[in-house]
């Protein structure tokens, strides 16, 4: 961030709308609305108090051409979004209008915001922390209520108040160690490694406390990868037009229907599912299904959940025996489709074929069985254990390897004690503890990785 830069942006999503929004931050930003906003009273925007709304239009200074009618926006420094004086122009939702209000503010001395730069100012100017920013781009993301929840929770500072109570116990135990190092003249009392070991063990109990929520946390904020995979035919595209209860994928009773991959997000119970309905795994020369299976294949390789399809008219076939060694690791449910019309399958030797796996049968035409797959799969990702409100998931993959670097130094540093190391290089390990869980609120983070965070944000934001 440049002194004296002021950064503007279209904040609202590209195309027609009802509204449209340019945004301004900085020390300029109110000298740029007062060159182009013309109130019909003659009001001086620089004059306006803050929180205000006015209306008026957006003028160009050099032509007096009347560019749009908008109401504008005023907030003050230090009360804003960014902690910077804040113009937000709301004009007509149009293409054309935008873009001339935004090109004028430009003009007029005002920078193109990069993306993230707003939320960037924000952390920058100690409004938010690192991980409260972070949180600004999953509230926009998020894909269901609880990923919503979870999200907002980050923002409000539910996390940061965690490891902000870690690094304080951490801060109080190295302070002891250090003073009784630097200034033994004194009469200080001595800190003892059963005091080390004990501040120690509590901080890893916590850090690995928060890093069991890290896989719940990852698929609210990202989605439970899950692939429908079975034989051609099974019902893998209905399936998934009766999760997400519309028809997203066709369906016929020709085999092979499906050929290419169909990717969608379904809600289970607040869980977002990244589902997707691959080609029906056979031998085939069709050259376009091969492609399908082959991309299938792919698919199951990064796999979270795979939902394996079986077809209870026809019974088991090679086709299906095919599908196992596809399995190997992943975390499957087994779903025995067509049971309205079929037995032909024993749900006792399927169970014996897919050991360790769910294995529930179903009809997808009748709709039988898919509340208890949607009950089974809200199982596996919370273990049957319903989270309260106020609980706090480490959902971002950064939060999570900083902990986990954390427990690393922690775990070396019991380590040490029990190895009968000097209580000062006990210390080093706790200090780079220390510094991993800083990396989480911003406090102990590199320019480069800020860059690296916020360049993922829209632009606006």
């Amino acid at each position: 961030m440049k002194d004296g830069d002021t950064i503007a942006a279209i904040v609202t999503p590209p195309g027609e709308g009802g509204i449209g929004i340019v945004r301004l931050s900085g020390p300029q930003a109110l000298a740029i609305g007062k060159k182009i906003f013309r109130s019909p009273r003659g009001k001086d925007i620089t004059e306006m108090p803050t929180f205000t709304a006015h209306y008026g239009h957006i003028v160009d200074p050099e032509t007096e051409k009347i560019i749009d009618e908008v109401i504008l926006l005023l907030m003050l420094a230090p009360r804003s979004y960014t902690r910077e004086d804040v113009v937000e122009i709301h004009c007509h939702g149009g293409i054309v209008p935008l873009r001339e209000v935004f090109e004028l503010v430009v003009k007029m001395g005002a920078r193109t915001a990069e993306p993230g730069e707003f939320t960037k100012r924000a952390f920058l100017n100690g409004r938010l922390d690192l991980a409260q920013a972070e949180a600004v781009i999953d509230i926009v993301r998020a894909k269901t209520s609880t990923g919503l929840a979870t999200a907002v929770g980050q923002l409000r500072g539910d996390l940061s108040q965690k490891i902000r109570s870690l690094r304080d116990e951490l801060t109080a135990l190295l302070a002891k160690i250090e003073a009784s190092i630097d200034f033994p003249e004194y009469d200080l009392p001595e800190v003892t490694k059963k005091e080390i070991s004990r501040g120690c063990e509590g901080a890893l109990e916590e850090v690995e406390g928060l890093l069991a929520t890290a896989k719940q946390g990852q698929i609210l904020r990202e989605g439970l990868r899950t692939v429908i995979m079975g034989k051609p035919n099974v019902g893998k595209s209905s399936l998934l037009n009766a999760l997400l209860r519309q028809q997203r994928a066709l369906v016929t009773n020709i085999p092979g229907t499906t050929r290419d991959v169909i990717e969608e997000y379904i809600n289970i119970r607040g869980i977002p599912l990244r589902i997707i309905d691959t080609a029906g795994i056979r031998r085939t020369e069709d050259l376009v299904e091969k492609l399908g299976i082959e991309q299938t294949q792919r698919y199951l390789e990064t796999a979270d959940l795979v939902l394996v399809v079986l077809d209870a008219g026809t019974g088991w076939t090679k086709e299906d025996e095919d599908l196992l060694p596809l399995l190997d690791g992943k975390k499957a449910i087994v779903l025995i489709n067509k049971t309205d019309i079929g037995e032909e399958i024993d749900v006792a030797e399927v169970r014996e074929r897919f050991p360790g796996q769910e294995v529930l049968p179903i009809s997808v035409k009748e709709g039988w069985g898919l509340e208890e797959l949607e009950e089974t799969i809200w199982k596996l990702v919370f273990a049957g254990e319903v989270r309260g409100d106020h609980s706090v998931l480490v959902s971002n993959v950064r939060h999570k390897e900083a902990l986990e670097g954390a427990g690393r130094c922690l775990e070396a540093a019991l380590k040490a004690i029990e190895a009968g190391a000097p209580v000062d290089l006990v210390a080093i390990d706790l200090r780079e503890a220390w510094e991993y869980l800083g990396e989480i609120t911003g406090e102990t983070v590199a320019e480069d990785l800020l860059d690296r965070i916020f360049s993922d944000f829209c632009i606006g934001k």
